[in-house]
């Protein structure tokens, strides 16, 4: 249950509300209009690691839900399961995500992934061997983007909790993520 009530929405600055009518009717945006100064920079760095990014996407969901499991975020990890599934992973891939990069079932560049993202978790700064080791799968560009994307949803992952965002209790299907429809800053 949330700590907070949700803002009303109605009251966010006219442009902020306009973005956030065109995104999917999550309690995360909701509980953002908190800081409604945030809000649109937050999607469009969202967007960038969601849509606009060079890391394989199957690699992507399985960073982002590993750090949600480690982040004890289970409104991360219910709502980037939901896109993992519809990425076509496996799903006893997506139930190994809680054991970690030790699991067999996955690959030998998988494992690298969720070693790294766990090295960064738990220290901020990855070791030379789990950085060495992710870079002998990915290009350096990859490696940039995974690093933004588990800092980036450490961060939403610590958001969701602290506020106790509650899971939609009607939404549990697939979400258009791509947000296409949000304007460009001139």
């Amino acid at each position: 249950m949330a700590r907070v009530d949700y803002p009303d929405l109605k009251n966010l600055p006219s442009d902020t509300l306009a973005l956030v009518q065109r995104l999917p009717p999550l309690n995360v945006f909701r509980m953002l209009g908190h800081a409604p100064q945030s809000v649109e920079p937050f999607i469009r760095f969202g967007n960038s690691l969601l849509v606009k990014g060079k890391l394989d996407p199957v690699l992507r969901e399985m960073a982002i839900v590993r750090v949600g499991i480690l982040s004890n975020a289970s409104y991360e990890v219910h709502q980037h399961t939901i896109i993992s599934r519809d990425l076509g992973m496996a799903e006893e891939k997506i139930t190994a995500l809680s054991i970690g990069p030790s699991a067999a079932v996955f690959t030998e560049v998988e494992k690298a992934v969720l070693a790294f993202t766990d090295d960064q978790v738990a220290n901020a700064r990855a070791s030379d061997a789990t950085f060495q080791a992710v870079c002998a799968f990915l290009q350096i560009e990859q490696v940039a983007e995974l690093t933004l994307t588990i800092g980036f949803y450490m961060m939403v992952s610590r958001f969701l909790e602290t506020f106790g965002v509650d899971i939609e209790k009607d939404l549990n299907r697939s979400l258009d993520l791509s947000l296409t429809n949000v304007p460009k800053n001139n």
